[in-house]
Order: C-alpha cells, then sequence, then structure tokens
C-alpha cells in the first residue's frame, strides 16, 4: 500500500473565458489568484492558479481559460464537484454573497453531518462549500471577505461514476481509508496528511459518460512531500499495472499522470518547490511567469493572451 499521499495538492479545471474566471475566483470566492502563467502544451492560453496566501498545497485551484471552448456535459467518468471547506457558520454568509453575485444553482444540504451549499461556476462547473474545523488553516480574505468566512482550503472532492469499486480500490491501495457509505456515495479518507483529505464516490449506474469541455476538471492532483517520495509512488504504481508518465517538471512543482479504472484522470504532484520559487510572496500572480522554453517567446505569446483585469 502507498503511504506518502497527503491529500489533495490541487485540482484543475477548464474555462472558456479568463477575465470571466478570474473574476469569479479572485473577487466572488475571495481566493488569491498565486499564479499566471500559460498552458506547458499550449502556451496561446493561460493557466491560472487560485489559493490561500502561498498557494498551499490542498489549496489550489487552477484553470486552463480556452477562449471560446463550448461547454463540457456532466456525466460519469468525472470530478462532479470539488469543495472548499470553510469554517463553520460560514454558510449564511456565503448564500447572500453568491446569491447577490448572481451565481446559480445555490442549494443548501447536509452530508455525513456536514452543513454545504453547493452551487454553479461560470461555465457549470460544480462546487461545494463545507462547514469543516480550521485545521490550522488561515483564509486568503480577499475581494471584503471577512477571515470568520474565508475559504480555507479545499475539503475534497466528489467523483460521479457508473461504477465505483474499482475506483475504492485504487483509492485504498493509495492510503484511503474507506469511512462511511451514504445512500449511493461513499466517503475515503486519507490519514495523516493536509486537511484537503476526502474523496467522496457517487455510483451512477445508468449515467452518460461526461463530455470534457469548458466547466470539465481536466485532472485532481494528490500531495506528496517530494520527488524522492513521488518516485516511490510512480513505482508502486506502476507495478501493480497502472501507466504512468516520467515525471514532468512543472516549475512550481513536479508531475506524473495516470488514468483511473473510472475514467478520471489522476496526477501525484510534489509539494516542493511551491510558488515563491520566481516569485516573492507579496506579488504572487502578479506579472505572467513563462517556462524556461517559452521566455524567448514572450512577445508573441502576450499578444495572443488577453488582459486580465486585476
Amino acid at each position: 500500500m502507498i503511504k506518502q499521499i497527503k491529500g489533495l495538492h490541487h485540482v484543475t479545471s477548464m474555462a472558456a473565458d479568463a477575465n470571466q474566471n478570474n473574476a469569479f475566483f479572485a473577487n466572488t470566492l475571495g481566493l488569491r489568484r498565486v499564479k499566471k502563467t500559460v498552458n506547458f502544451d499550449a502556451p496561446d492560453v493561460y493557466h491560472l492558479y487560485y489559493g490561500d496566501e502561498v498557494g498551499t498545497p490542498g489549496s489550489v485551484m487552477t484553470y486552463f481559460p480556452f477562449g471560446d471552448m463550448p461547454r463540457g456535459h456532466r456525466g460519469a467518468g468525472e470530478v462532479g464537484v470539488t469543495e472548499f471547506a470553510v469554517p463553520k457558520g460560514a454558510l449564511e454568509f456565503w448564500k447572500g454573497r453568491l446569491t447577490s453575485k448572481g451565481v446559480t444553482g445555490l442549494a443548501e444540504d447536509s452530508f455525513l453531518g456536514e452543513a454545504r451549499l453547493t452551487f454553479d461556476g461560470p461555465d457549470g462547473d460544480g462546487f461545494a462549500l463545507v462547514e469543516s474545523d480550521a485545521q490550522g488553516r488561515t483564509p486568503w480574505t480577499g475581494a471584503d471577505v471577512p477571515e470568520d468566512a474565508g475559504i480555507l482550503g479545499f475539503h475534497g472532492a466528489r467523483f460521479l461514476l457508473r461504477e465505483a469499486a474499482a475506483t475504492g480500490e485504487l483509492l485504498t491501495y493509495m492510503g484511503y481509508e474507506k469511512e462511511e457509505l451514504s445512500g449511493t456515495v461513499t466517503r475515503y479518507r486519507v490519514a495523516g496528511g493536509n486537511a484537503a483529505d476526502t474523496i467522496d464516490l457517487e455510483e451512477l449506474p445508468g449515467a452518460q459518460a461526461a463530455g470534457q469541455g469548458a466547466g470539465s476538471v481536466h485532472h485532481i492532483a494528490f500531495a506528496v512531500e517530494d520527488r524522492a517520495a513521488q518516485l516511490e509512488v510512480r513505482r508502486a504504481l506502476m507495478e501493480t499495472g497502472y501507466q504512468v508518465t516520467p515525471v514532468i517538471d512543472r516549475d512550481y512543482f513536479w508531475a506524473i499522470y495516470f488514468r483511473t479504472p473510472g475514467g478520471v484522470l489522476f496526477e501525484v504532484a510534489t509539494n516542493e518547490p511551491g510558488f515563491d520559487r520566481d516569485e516573492d510572496t507579496a506579488h504572487l500572480g502578479e506579472a505572467l511567469k513563462l517556462p524556461t522554453r517559452y521566455e524567448p517567446h514572450r512577445a508573441q505569446i502576450e499578444a495572443l493572451l488577453p488582459p486580465i483585469a486585476g
């Protein structure tokens, strides 16, 4: 069994419009934009990162805004809901704030004793705010969001799957423990890591397959401390039969990827070196940062990217 996984590292999704995306996460949700860079495989597309003050692993939502990309359609084989943790008692604030800003899909519920507020992102993305203990985390209080309501980081994520058993076995192999079943949803939790420690598997046997597009999660990343731990995880996964990519340098972390039995793309990312490797903490996310191989083409790339307000 793999013992190096420390919870979630980041979640990466796709969007249609960079400015709409930035406004939603930095202004509506009050997260900090901790990095403005580009897609390594398509440098004419931004890669925007949002999180807490320093982009702590377990707090970072990232996006590829692909211009006029059509919306995805929801279904089986994807991360259906990305869950953010907020302090106890904060949902009333968020219900009022999201309503005032025209956010759609607002619904209150409870799951396994936790109060939740679900809502849509600007491209139909599925999100939830879950009242949780802080567990040592400090929210980024941007856009006039008070500290007693600010987003603490991720709570976890909910996968939508036609059949959940094989993904459940994989999570167990990755160090997660099966905790509780409620209806068609099974919760898994990893011990000893960061506070973004839950994965819920919702089984939907008759659901159509998800179609990726704007509003879809591209991949979900799990955290390991360093490259040595990552190599151990890679070796263990490959010995179990998974096809895992070589280690890829993503500037702010090293990454490996593999496809799960239910269709969700997993990444395992290192906590090192972090988002302050090329910017000081006070100015994270302000300047456009380019991978080294694209730096000679900065002028052309900047001409293709739409200016982002703020």
